[in-house]
């Protein structure tokens, strides 16, 4: 069976942070940057507390079937909330998307190497 990878964004606002919270994300901002944002395994997190108090997490998940969507996005969603929990961040309006890079469409060059390859 064929693997394969899921691209999942978890996207939320932090809500009622104290001046403590506010300065620990601050201190944090430059390595959680959007410029070097990345779909990693364990979840890469980007914001820009100063411009507004929206966040998301970049995660990537593999499975075998197209339903193990469901449960990387579960997954995926149980961890932003669990890093998020485990420093007191307050949170709201989080929600998921999802994307199943086998059914992505394939850009210019990725489909002229195929036309190639099928000759």
């Amino acid at each position: 069976m064929t693997t394969r990878t899921f691209r999942i964004m978890v996207r939320g606002v932090f809500d009622g942070l104290t001046d403590g919270q506010r300065a620990e994300l601050l201190a944090a901002a430059p390595e959680h940057d959007v410029l070097h944002a990345a779909f990693t395994r364990e979840g890469h997190l980007s914001y820009d507390l100063a411009a507004r108090a929206a966040f998301t997490f970049r995660f990537l998940d593999e499975g075998e079937a197209e339903e193990d969507i469901l449960a990387a996005t579960e997954r995926a969603e149980r961890t932003a909330e669990d890093w998020l929990a485990a420093r007191g961040y307050g949170v709201k309006n989080l929600r998921s998307q999802a994307e199943d890079l086998s059914r992505a469409p394939l850009g210019k060059r990725q489909r002229r190497a195929a036309d190639n390859a099928a000759r």
